[in-house]
Parts: C-alpha cells; structure tokens; sequence
C-alpha cells in the first residue's frame, strides 16, 4: 500500500519556502538595522555587553545551532535560574522586560533566518535536552527548520504567566511541552505556503495586542 506523502517532504518546505525566507529576511534586515542598533545601545547602556543571548537550541535535521536573541536577563542568567522565564522573573532587566513583552528581543533571528539556520514560519526552537527525548511522530519537528513563530507561538504567547513564578520549568514540562509539541507536529504535518501566511498574520495580531495590552493598557506586568 502507497504510504502518502507528508507536508514536510514536500517541494515547498525543501525549496521554495528557503527562497522566500532569504528575499524576505534579506529586505527586513535592510529596513531594521537602525532599530538593532538603537536596541543594542539600550541594552549595553543598562547591562554591558554582550547585547545577545546565544545558547544551543535543536535544530533543523537533529542540528544543534545557537538561537540568537537581543538579551533581555541579566549577564549568565542560566546559571543564576533555570531555562523556562518564570512570572516577574528576577533575572529579566527593565529594557529586557519591555523587549520581551513587544517580542523585540526575537528579531536578531531574521539573520539567522537569512543564514538558513532557521525559518519564518516554523516550530520555535526548543533546549536540546528536549529535542533529544522526542519519540515517535515528535521526530518529524525536526523535518522542518525551527522558526521565529508558529502554531504554539500564538497560543502561549504569555508563556511566563501559564508557567508562573514558582518551579517554571517543572510546569513547563508537566503542562506545555506536549501540548507545544502536538502542536509542533500539526506544522511539520501541514506546512504550506497557506499555513504560513496563516500563522503570520496571526502572530502579527497576537504580538499588536500583546505589545498594545504592555505598553497603553498597563496589562501582562
């Protein structure tokens, strides 16, 4: 019996997908650099170098890379606390909070996305001793290149407050990995270039209401 084929081994995830992903990131990156250099001198002026948070994350094929984000804690937070940002997480700093909260601190990956490191649209890159322990159809997450945004991305966008401020990253993995990863292995099952536009404009809604609620409502503090 003919086994069907699935999304991800499909020609718009092996190439046309990496085209758009270059042309796109290529003009955003020209248009942005002004803002990576204001928020770069943001974050130094509070907290010194270095302005980038880079820590290993499993990539795609089984890769490992380095995820690449404008630093929002404090300098060797992942010694001080653990890997999931609890609720009022002490090692967050003030530009770091605001970063977060608008999802600025996510755009240093659009270089990453131009490199081929990562994508657009694709499952958020997850802490190696995660990607390591996945089984079954949880393999097919790494199928297709991690993205800035995704499926999971909408729907815990206040990751920190699900998790709250006490044992983050024992709720993390007793209440949203699996439920991230379902929702990981919906998008490696269903990528297309309508999946993608989908997830765009809803991340784009999720991130104007989240950075609107932070910045005019006073919410998510």
């Amino acid at each position: 019996m003919r086994q069907t084929k699935k999304a991800y081994e499909g020609l718009y995830n092996k190439y046309i997908k990496r085209g758009l992903d270059i042309i796109i990131t290529g003009i955003v990156l020209v248009i942005l650099w002004p803002l990576y250099f204001i928020l770069a001198v943001a974050i130094f002026l509070e907290d010194g170098f270095p302005v980038f948070y880079r820590a290993p994350r499993g990539g795609y094929k089984n890769q490992t890379f380095k995820i690449c984000k404008f630093r929002t804690m404090v300098k060797n937070a992942d010694k001080i606390g653990g890997g999931t940002t609890a609720l009022h997480d002490p090692r967050i700093t003030k530009i770091g909070e605001v970063l977060r909260k608008t999802k600025l601190d996510e755009i240093p990956q659009l270089g990453q996305v131009f490199l081929g490191k990562m994508s657009l649209i694709g499952p958020r890159p997850e802490l190696v001793k995660y990607t390591e322990a996945y089984e079954g159809e949880e393999k097919d997450i790494l199928c297709v290149r991690p993205g800035i945004t995704d499926f999971s991305s909408v729907e815990f966008i206040n990751l920190d407050e699900i998790v709250g401020g006490e044992n983050a990253d024992e709720m993390y993995e007793k209440y949203v990995l699996k439920k991230k990863n379902k929702l990981r292995i919906k998008y490696a099952h269903e990528v297309s270039l309508g999946t993608d536009v989908y997830i765009l404009f809803k991340t784009l809604k999720a991130v104007f209401d989240k950075a609107f609620g932070f910045l005019v409502k006073k919410e998510h503090r």
